[in-house]
């Protein structure tokens, strides 16, 4: 089928580039961007066309850190450093999900208020519930969301009673899990929490099982000084990021949370290796874990894409998340002694938007070919300018006022998954 959308659209197909098209139209074919026309050509004029009017079509968003499980205590012991705080509040949450009834009214309601505010991709980790991670995968799924979700792995450091998993039974579980897996669209990713919560055979068996079904890896790395000195105190010959390699696990497209304290020397195996940054503000402010030098990070050529890391971060909606990583840009800048530049909301947006996207195969911006993931936004509330403003303004003040109401359609894959607001029932792609 060969449709059209018609609106101000706004795209990023390179770091710090948008390209705008007012009152633009693009046309999709079997769900796939087949161009962008400031006029319609002759013939797609008898084409099905979703006229948006004077609203903004704009990239939909990618959440490449989130903690499933950690929904439910968002905003809480946000002044707690980050060891504390799992301890405290998090393994006692992520410990609930052994309900399955508790699971799956958790799951739905996060899966519909991430694809209500644009999230239409993700990478994210579950808890160690086998059950409770597959209901998180079709509950992503029903509503349209796609990406990779993980069984997290975890048999040292825990909760003795209350969260823990021996290494026998997290790898059967891994297994049995993996087996289970049957959603074309949210796709199973293999998932250590992070070094101190895994031992050795743990690691090693994990990367095997990566090299032998092919299976993308995520964790988390040197966001702490607390965090680094534990893990220095288990390897002390080894820097973090060779915990992960020496098992296997430190692998093209691996993805590393945080990276906050990464040296010169990690930065670089990063880059080697095409393991990719997971950059998460909200929750390195708020845990207190540092500011992430995200600019040099870019300069040396490193692939950054953006987290919202709930519950470290208090902040769900991608836009919000963008504009927590302007905000921590700017503080790195005066960390650095104005020696180093901020974010722009145009490179900001790309890090949320296409940075994440290409991890799932995707182009540059609204790349011809690209099945269509695609936020409508109605900016028609906001406070009146002075003067008229373009496009390109437009969409930069919306990136710090937009709420969930003003996201009007969600495109996912191709297809509308929310219409007028509301989550299109069976939008599964």
């Amino acid at each position: 089928m060969r449709e059209v959308l018609k609106g101000n659209i706004v795209h990023a197909p390179s770091l710090g580039v948008l390209e705008t098209v007012e009152n633009g139209y693009l046309v999709l074919d079997d769900g796939k961007i087949a161009g962008i026309y400031k006029e319609l050509p002759a013939d797609c004029a008898h084409l099905p066309c979703h006229d948006y009017g004077d609203r903004i079509i704009m990239q939909s968003f990618a959440d490449m850190h989130l903690h499933a499980p950690q929904y439910p205590m968002l905003g809480m012991g946000m002044d707690l450093p980050l060891m504390d705080w799992l301890s405290t509040y998090t393994f006692r949450t992520e410990a609930r999900f052994a309900d399955t009834e508790y699971a799956r009214r958790t799951y739905r309601r996060l899966a519909e208020e991430l694809i209500r505010n644009g999230t239409t991709r993700v990478c994210m980790f579950s808890s160690l519930h086998v059950e409770a991670t597959w209901i998180l995968m079709e509950e992503l799924e029903r509503v349209g969301i796609t990406g990779y979700v993980g069984k997290v792995n975890m048999d040292r450091n825990a909760l003795p009673g209350v969260l823990e998993e021996t290494t026998e039974e997290s790898l059967r579980e891994t297994l049995r899990w993996l087996d289970g897996c049957r959603s074309e669209t949210v796709k199973p990713i293999l998932t250590p929490r992070f070094t101190p919560s895994c031992s050795d055979v743990l690691m090693e068996q994990l990367g095997v099982l990566a090299q032998e079904r092919g299976l993308y890896v995520q964790s988390h790395l040197s966001e702490s000084a607390g965090e680094i000195e534990l893990v220095q105190r288990l390897h002390p010959s080894l820097s973090y990021w060779q915990t992960y390699e020496k098992s296997g696990l430190w692998r093209d497209h691996t993805l590393m949370a945080h990276c906050v304290h990464s040296d010169a020397q990690e930065r670089r195996a990063m880059k080697d290796r095409g393991v990719v940054v997971v950059h998460c503000a909200d929750s390195n402010v708020n845990i207190c874990s540092g500011v992430c030098p995200v600019r040099l990070m870019l300069d040396e050529g490193l692939w950054v894409t953006l987290g919202s890391d709930i519950a470290g971060g208090a902040q769900l909606p991608m836009y919000q998340v963008i504009t927590a990583t302007i905000r921590a840009s700017k503080a790195r800048r005066v960390l650095d002694g104005w020696n180093s530049d901020f974010l722009t909301e145009a490179e900001a947006y790309y890090l949320g938007t296409t940075a994440g996207h290409r991890y799932f195969g995707a182009g540059n911006g609204f790349a011809v070919g690209d099945a269509l993931h695609a936020v409508v936004l109605d900016d028609s509330e906001f406070p009146e300018p002075a003067r008229e403003l373009s496009v390109q303004e437009r969409f930069e003040r919306a990136l710090y006022l937009m709420q969930r109401r003003h996201v009007t359609d969600v495109w996912s894959q191709g297809k509308c998954v929310v219409k007028n607001g509301a989550v299109i029932a069976n939008a599964a792609i």
